[in-house]
């Protein structure tokens, strides 16, 4: 099994904790000016088609995802009820520009009915390796893809 667990927690468990959230907010202190939150779903440049995934045993397949520079379509598990962003079930490699029929394998055997958040990192060093380790608090090495405060990520069904 290659599903990598790293145990601390870290901003991007924190984010993909709320990933649930159908409606982002903007949560205001007193005396400051309003401060946008994290929401989730698709950019100007990035984006990520989930209508219409298909599956195959434990291969999904996405119908299109668009990146702007090289890097990876990740599917995150659920656990508990939430995406668990400190472990991953797949990773495709996908090139700058327009993907189509983008085939995602997992680890483990679905169900229909599992959930998965799909999303886009970037593949910083460009070395076609996903990099998944944190190199500090926040970030793992190929950070995921935002554009603003829009993690370019989607909550899926397995069909």
């Amino acid at each position: 099994m290659n599903v990598i667990r790293i145990r601390p927690v870290f901003l991007l468990a924190a984010l993909l904790s709320v990933a649930c959230e159908s409606t982002p907010s903007v949560e205001s202190a007193p005396d400051s000016a309003a401060k946008p939150q994290i929401s989730f779903g698709d950019g100007e440049h990035n984006w990520i088609v989930v209508d219409g995934v298909r599956r195959d045993g434990a291969t999904f397949t996405f119908p299109k995802a668009r990146i702007d520079g090289n890097g990876w379509l990740v599917l995150h598990p659920f656990e508990n009820g939430k995406p668990n962003g400190m472990i991953y079930s797949g990773a495709t490699y996908i090139a700058d520009g327009e993907n189509e029929d983008v085939a995602v394998k997992v680890d483990e055997m679905p169900a229909a009915g599992d959930r998965y958040l799909v999303m886009l990192h970037r593949d910083v060093n460009e070395n076609r390796t996903f990099d998944f380790v944190f190199v500090d608090e926040h970030h793992v090495e190929d950070r995921a893809v935002f554009e603003g405060t829009t993690m370019i990520s989607h909550v899926f069904v397995a069909p």
